[in-house]
């Protein structure tokens, strides 16, 4: 893993945007379209908005793909991610196709499987992710299912994941916070060529310092992310502040 630390978050999602825009060029060039994982949240601002204003990219050769939603939250509602994803991708650069979740869809397992199928069929070039203040990849919260092959899963959002939601005033309440999610798999997540992983923020540094520290385990979803052999994290001085040395 390759770990770089920045003095700001601003400086942070430019470089994490640059080496973005980059990787999804270079499949473009060589493969003539660009599959990618895009990831949400609060942490994700800055990198998003640096990326979508790129210059130079042929954003009509892009094809995105979902990472999570919430089980039974509507598009029109602030915390639905289709909504994010909308408003800070697709708007801004109308790439070819986005793949959504429909997480309101009326069969849920369904939907899972609609999606596993659909992204089977495509080689990622790139994901972009985050990481929980909880250490979650994705909406895998600890411990985190290592094993399965399935590409999206339908999981159980612990407390530790919903209080963050609400912390980032997504929620009104922790009752609003659902409690099920469709989330892309550890395994799926790790299949794509390149990882880049944008966490900014103090209340990402225990995580940080576990996921890189502590041993590879579910109980820190994100340590998987050192198995990865081209995985890049970005950190600002606050998420790294707990570091006593890097990863190896």
């Amino acid at each position: 893993m390759d770990v770089r630390i920045f003095g700001a978050k601003d400086e942070l999602g430019g470089a994490a945007a640059a080496d973005a825009a980059a990787l999804l060029q270079d499949a473009i060039a060589r493969k003539g379209l660009a599959h990618a994982i895009a990831a949400t949240g609060a942490s994700q601002f800055e990198f998003l908005d640096a990326l979508t204003a790129a210059a130079g990219l042929d954003w009509s050769k892009v094809v995105f793909f979902h990472l999570d939603e919430y089980v039974g939250l509507p598009e029109t509602h602030p915390a639905s991610f289709r909504r994010y994803l909308k408003e800070r991708i697709v708007a801004k650069v109308r790439p070819l196709a986005f793949h959504f979740i429909e997480g309101d869809a009326a069969d849920p397992e369904a939907e899972r499987r609609r999606m596993s199928d659909l992204i089977r069929a495509y080689p990622i070039d790139v994901a972009f992710v985050g990481i929980g203040e909880n250490a979650h990849l994705a909406f895998n919260d600890p411990p985190a299912d290592f094993e399965s092959e399935e590409p999206y899963l339908i999981v159980s959002l612990d407390e530790d994941c919903r209080r963050q939601q609400l912390g980032e005033g997504w929620f009104k309440t922790l009752d609003d916070v659902p409690r099920q999610a469709v989330s892309m798999s550890v395994r799926q997540i790790l299949k794509a060529e390149a990882i880049l992983a944008v966490v900014p923020d103090a209340r990402k540094a225990r995580a940080v310092r576990d996921c890189l520290e502590a041993q590879v385990s579910p109980l820190h979803p994100a340590s998987i992310l050192r198995r990865h052999s081209r995985t890049t994290l970005y950190l600002d001085r606050d998420s790294a502040s707990l570091l006593t040395r890097l990863a190896e």
